[in-house]
């Protein structure tokens, strides 16, 4: 059954790629009135026309303009493929919190009712609205298909349905097919994309969600603008559901932004601002809110919701936790000037054009086109606004960029071609970096095959890309979100390894664990949840992770327990080893990223995980304080 839908779920993809490719190279010329209206004298509809460059002057013959399309085209095919491969890997980029949202939604498909939420960690029920986890279960069938690609997949398809409005936005603002495959991909190749709009979390929901009203603003302008009634209320149910994915508190930033919007189509008149949109605003923020409030209303113990969601895990952003505010707005990893790096950093790679961008922005802030203008309003406000909460991070920036990508695609051509070069050199030194741990673990490994052929020919033709680009200056630019997109599968398939025999346990040492009590090693709440993946059937249990544990010691806690220990290590002493497998090493220690800078990479990178069991032991009462909870 699980591989029947991911073959169906693999045609349908193909399919609409495929017309999506079909209609960027040959029909594209179907809609040239929207082209028409983009350009049109009107300053607040059009942009100031793009600096020339070798690129965009073979943009106007035939030939470059269809060959053109047809790269952007197959670099999208490789973005779809790029995001599902290896999407049921427990080593992808992600964020620890996937596992607590993987343990709600398990426990809480177990109980039969969609609430009250169910959860076993220490008040880490209500940590979220229930719409994520009502997506996962049906996507599992209430837990019946409890894979990590089946809590996956709605995530690759909100990023990729954000990547669809990022492709029409950059076509409708530009008027040109090239700008909209080049917003498309800049989207898909930022590495906060990668890292989040795949695994089990809110982002991929929220950013589709949030950026939808911009979208649908600035798409059908001014029309929507001019809507009383229809679009507000519409607007405001997509906003709704947005919440229902993340929080009450994003009605904030969205509505100051749209006010800001609505206000700047007014050419900056209050008063006609104020008796003409303000309604709509009320109109928009109250409809949102009454979605978000189902919640309440359907879950029978709303007070808890107050408690631990909307003080605890909102409100408590606000907590001092002891600093002063102005030390932490101003020092250390939360502070503002953290932030403002947050839209680089989430970039990635493509992080040198995102800072060029500014800078051209800023010089070109008096002949900004309307569009321009609107976006970045949109990019500031989420910025000023989460400037304020005692904990700031990057993350809360993510729904911003579908925005800034489409700013990119506009100035691709005015940012200078050294900084792409920079992105290139950066993709380069990345794909060195594997292709130097690849060796190693091979090396590590005598006698067995670690990777096939196809990734090493991955490798050669990320490097062969990156190199022509480096030398052929016509080919910089299009090239940098290809290299950025390739740096991400071989990435993947340089993980792929530990999700087949070698970073799993073998059929029998599974078999032989079922029902059976195994304590697991966690550095972070919930990760026990991974295990469960890795030992079906068995009872897991977490304890706290202590690098200097040894054997002896857990053996004294626990009769049945897994281990990690140096790559270099080779079995056990007086203790029964039921399996081993490889591990990726994470949350290090400043003096573990210490050894890594004096090139210590491997020996840090890679554990050894072994399950130990101890003779005639018994099972052991749980403790109140386990380590994953």
């Amino acid at each position: 059954m699980m591989r029947v839908s991911r073959n169906r779920l693999a045609n349908v993809a193909t399919i609409t790629l495929a017309a999506g490719f079909y209609f960027l190279v040959n029909d594209g010329w179907t809609f040239r009135p929207v082209q028409v209206i983009a350009r049109s004298p009107n300053p607040e509809g059009a942009l100031a026309p793009a600096a020339r460059s070798p690129l965009s002057a073979s943009q106007d013959i035939p030939g470059e303009h269809r060959r053109l399309r047809v790269w952007y085209g197959l670099c999208l095919l490789l973005a779809v493929a790029t995001y599902f491969y290896g999407l049921d890997s427990r080593h992808i980029p992600r964020n620890g919190d996937e596992y607590i949202y993987a343990h709600i939604t398990r426990l809480t498909a177990d109980s039969g009712h969609l609430l009250p939420l169910q959860s076993q960690l220490h008040e880490m029920r209500n940590t979220k609205p229930p719409l994520l986890f009502w997506q996962g279960i049906a996507s599992t069938r209430w837990g019946r298909d409890w894979h990590l690609w089946s809590l996956r997949y709605p995530s690759v398809i909100y990023t990729l349905l954000t990547a669809v409005l990022v492709f029409l936005l950059g076509w409708r603002v530009s008027g040109r097919l090239e700008t909209a495959g080049v917003a498309c991909l800049t989207f898909l190749s930022f590495y906060s994309t990668y890292r989040y709009g795949r695994p089990f979390l809110t982002d991929a929901p929220e950013t589709f969600w949030i950026f939808l009203p911009f979208f649908a603003l600035l798409f059908w302008r001014p029309a929507a603008f001019e809507s009383r009634v229809r679009v507000p209320l519409l607007l405001g149910v997509g906003l709704g559901v947005g919440l229902l994915y993340k929080s009450f508190a994003l009605v904030i930033p969205v509505i100051l932004a749209l006010s800001w919007w609505y206000l700047h189509h007014r050419g900056y008149r209050m008063g006609t601002f104020l008796t003409k949109d303000s309604g709509k605003l009320v109109v928009m923020a109250t409809v949102s809110l009454a979605v978000f409030s189902v919640w309440f209303l359907l879950d029978p113990d709303p007070m808890a919701i107050v408690r631990e969601f909307v003080l605890r895990e909102n409100l408590g952003k606000f907590d001092l936790h002891g600093v002063g505010y102005l030390t932490k707005l101003l020092w250390g990893g939360s502070s503002v000037w953290a932030l403002a790096l947050g839209y680089p950093v989430n970039a990635g790679l493509l992080a040198f054009p995102v800072v060029a961008l500014c800078w051209v922005a800023y010089k070109r802030r008096h002949q900004l086109g309307g569009a321009e203008k609107l976006l970045w309003i949109w990019v500031v406000t989420l910025f000023l606004v989460f400037s304020f909460p005692s904990v700031r991070s990057s993350r809360y920036l993510l729904p911003a960029m579908p925005a800034l990508a489409v700013l990119c695609a506009l100035n691709w051509d005015r940012i200078n071609r050294k900084v792409f070069v920079a992105s290139l050199l950066a993709a380069g030194t990345a794909i060195a970096t594997m292709a130097y741990l690849s060796l190693r673990l091979q090396f590590s490994l005598a006698g067995a095959r670690v990777y096939p052929v196809t990734y090493w020919l991955l490798l050669c033709v990320t490097a062969t890309l990156v190199l022509l680009a480096l030398f052929v200056p016509e080919f910089t630019r299009p090239s940098v979100p290809c290299a950025a997109l390739l740096v991400c599968l071989s990435l993947a398939a340089f993980l792929r390894p530990l999700d087949g025999p070698l970073g799993h346990y073998s059929a029998d040492a599974q078999q032989y664990l079922r029902a059976k009590q195994v304590w697991v090693p966690c550095d972070f709440r919930a990760v026990d949840e991974g295990y469960r993946f890795l030992l079906p059937g068995a009872d897991i249990h977490g304890y706290l992770e202590d690098r200097s544990a040894t054997i002896d010691w857990l053996a004294s806690r626990y009769p049945l327990f897994a281990i990690r220990l140096p790559f270099a290590a080779t079995g056990t002493t007086g203790f029964q080893l039921i399996g081993q497998r490889l591990e990726l090493r994470s949350r290090l220690s400043s003096r573990e990223l210490l050894d890594m800078l004096r090139g210590k990479v491997f020996d840090q990178l890679f554990v050894r995980e072994m399950l130990v069991e101890v003779p005639d032991a018994r099972a052991v009462p749980l403790p109140s304080d386990e380590g994953c909870r």
